[in-house]
């Protein structure tokens, strides 16, 4: 079991797409995406979401992330958060805040 101690050192913030394209060298299909956290800036991520969005549908669309995972590389992308969802038939549904807050609100 995790320990509550453990969830405290995620941080989750919101952050808005602010470009989305496909990642055609991801094994599968995936978009590259530039997030913007405020304060914590520009970040880039690959995110496997391709079966439920299009690029046009995520642009200016409010996201959750997680922004202290060491960044990782993915062919010739080095994804810098994770982007979060639920997995679900039809694909993943991102997870979104309810309504608009400022980007680089930490989840709380």
């Amino acid at each position: 079991m995790a320990e509550f101690s453990d969830f405290l050192k995620l941080d989750i913030r919101a952050g808005t797409i602010v470009s989305a394209e496909v990642f055609k060298k991801a094994k599968k299909p995936a978009y590259k995406l530039m997030i913007d956290f405020g304060g914590l800036g520009l970040k880039k991520s690959s995110a496997q979401i391709t079966e439920r969005y299009s690029c046009d549908e995520l642009l200016g669309k409010q996201v959750l992330a997680v922004v202290n995972f060491p960044p990782r590389q993915i062919a010739d992308f080095m994804s810098e958060v994770l982007v979060l969802g639920v997995y679900s038939e039809g694909g993943t549904v991102l997870a979104v805040p309810e309504s608009p807050v400022k980007n680089g609100d930490k989840l709380g």
